[in-house]
């Protein structure tokens, strides 16, 4: 899932980042996202049953901290669209990589937008490298 960029000399092991490297994660900004892309791995995710889709303006790639159902977690934003739902609702969606090199998609509501000198950031970067090789 991990993309880097062309002048990498070679991907993290087990294709994550860490706190000094998530830079080289290349962004999909060049169109909404279809499923060739997720499919080739260029994008994160492709939403198929919505409307007025574009692209969200901002700077990516983007650190995050992502609050979802386990608590918060580091993650680098590589791919923001705004949808509208079957309801009406205007979504703003974002593909995340997190440090393993998984991806993950979060609404912008459910993340803080830091820069890698956060420490809660780089704390929690550095001990979702820790529980991996934990588990390796």
């Amino acid at each position: 899932m991990t993309r880097f960029s062309d002048d990498d000399l070679g991907e993290p092991e087990g294709g994550g980042y860490d706190a000094e490297d998530w830079g080289r994660l290349v962004p999909f900004t060049s169109a909404v996202a279809t499923l060739d892309d997720v499919q080739e791995k260029r994008a994160v995710f492709a939403l198929g049953d919505t409307t007025g889709a574009r692209l969200l303006e901002m700077d990516l790639p983007q650190p995050v901290i992502w609050w979802e159902e386990d608590g918060e977690q580091a993650a680098v934003v590589v791919q923001a669209e705004v949808h509208t739902n079957a309801e009406g609702e205007i979504m703003e969606v974002l593909g995340l990589i997190l440090p393993d090199g998984g991806g993950a998609v979060a609404l912008l509501e459910d993340v803080d937008l830091v820069d890698d000198t956060d420490p809660t950031w780089r704390d929690l970067v550095e001990r979702a490298i820790d529980d991996t090789e934990g588990e390796a």
